[in-house]
């Protein structure tokens, strides 16, 4: 895929700590900054699509109180075991 070139500010330490890590690993400041930028955006991207997919569950399924599940696992192996909780739709 073709790169495209764009500038980007840091401060002036965040600069040395990328020169010095590009002169360790013997890459270049600009492989090092576009790998960093694709990590972010993997991670970044994953959770919110993590969040999204959440709310629509939330929307759609409803929520179960965290008392109320507490309360259902506290009950696990006792004579008064209760049953497990419903959600609510909020």
């Amino acid at each position: 895929m073709p790169s495209e070139t764009f500038t980007v500010r840091v401060n002036a330490d965040i600069k040395k700590r990328l020169a010095k890590l590009a002169e360790s690993t013997g890459r270049s400041r600009s492989f090092l900054t576009a790998e960093a930028i694709a990590e972010y955006l993997d991670t970044n991207e994953w959770q919110i699509a993590g969040i999204k997919a959440a709310i629509k569950s939330v929307e759609h399924e409803g929520t179960i109180a965290h008392e109320d599940i507490a309360a259902w696992v506290d009950s696990w192996d006792t004579e008064a075991e209760l049953p497990p909780p419903n959600p609510t739709r909020l």
